[in-house]
């Protein structure tokens, strides 16, 4: 039984902001993208429930779920327009859930045999580079771009925020396989509420860890509530295992070896029996590691293509 099954299950409650830059930018911009949007899309927001959520950003509640408003219009073009693959791989998460560091393991795992070890693109290019995001890199500025050619490697390797019920269509109706990791919520919490309490920037009251506490509990959190989020692909991998692998945080943390090769099988390359002798999948959880990514200087400077540092 999952660990969070036996905290209770908030409602889900009618407040939000919206996602968006770095700094002190963040908030203004987010304004910025809400007043160009065309007249149809505006009349069909105003429909939305809309709140702030206590990162600072605008939200709207759209089919069930907090979307940040930044993304809302991508995200409603990505429905209409993504067509999946069967090959493809979708990495999904909420935000502050290991996102980056299961980009990182899937995409070394996934390519490991189209990449010389020594010359891993993990050492020059940051994971939010390598793994795009469908949403945010491309139909934020883009209704309908073209993902033909989209990835440098075979097969295309995705992520998204979305719920499971939010997906597109095609994801859904595919035989592409989703990788999911859910996280501790506590911890979720904490790193949410830390990190964009460093984005906020000056000028800003940072919101209290007490009031952050009472909207995550309530559901008001970027693509949240929460506890839909993950039973939504929870549920989902018990009825398409071969489809959908449910990953935990903390799991990973005490056994990254057997995770990585359960991911490896998962995606239909499994280690070989000289792999395992030559160390690749201890080698491919040092290079993924916090200790070794945190070093890096790419990983150091720079902004992420949606705006956060």
């Amino acid at each position: 039984m999952l660990f969070f099954l036996s905290l209770s299950r908030p409602a889900a409650c009618f407040t939000m902001e919206k996602t968006d830059m770095c700094n002190s930018s963040m908030v203004s911009t987010s304004h910025d993208v809400e007043e160009s949007w065309d007249d149809e899309f505006q009349q069909l927001v105003q429909t939305f429930p809309k709140d702030k959520s206590f990162t600072g950003m605008n939200l709207y509640f759209f089919q069930g779920f907090w979307c940040p408003s930044i993304v809302l219009k991508a995200v409603i073009s990505c429905q209409k327009h993504f067509q999946a693959f069967d090959s493809d791989i979708l990495i999904a998460t909420l935000p502050k859930c290991g996102t980056t560091w299961l980009k990182a393991l899937t995409f070394s795992t996934l390519y490991r045999n189209q990449f010389a070890r020594e010359n891993s693109p993990l050492l020059t290019y940051n994971p939010h580079s390598l793994v795009r995001f469908i949403d945010y890199d491309f139909y934020l500025n883009d209704t309908c771009p073209d993902l033909e050619n989209c990835t440098l490697y075979q097969p295309r390797l995705f992520s998204i925020h979305l719920p499971y019920a939010s997906l597109p269509t095609s994801i859904k109706d595919s035989n592409c396989k989703i990788v999911y990791l859910c996280r501790n919520p506590m911890n979720t919490l904490i790193s949410f509420w830390s990190f964009f309490s460093r984005l906020r920037g000056e000028g800003f009251e940072p919101v209290s860890l007490d009031e952050a506490f009472e909207m995550f509990c309530q559901g008001i959190n970027e693509f949240g509530p929460f506890f839909d989020h993950v039973l939504g692909y929870w549920r989902a991998s018990q009825e398409k295992s071969s489809k959908i692998l449910f990953l935990q945080y903390e799991d990973l943390k005490e056994d990254i070896n057997s995770h990585l090769k359960k991911l490896a099988m998962f995606l239909g390359v499994p280690f070989t029996e000289e792999e395992e002798k030559q160390g690749v999948v201890e080698e491919i959880a040092k290079i993924c590691s916090f200790e070794n990514m945190k070093d890096l200087e790419v990983n150091k400077k720079g902004a992420q293509t949606f705006g956060y540092p």
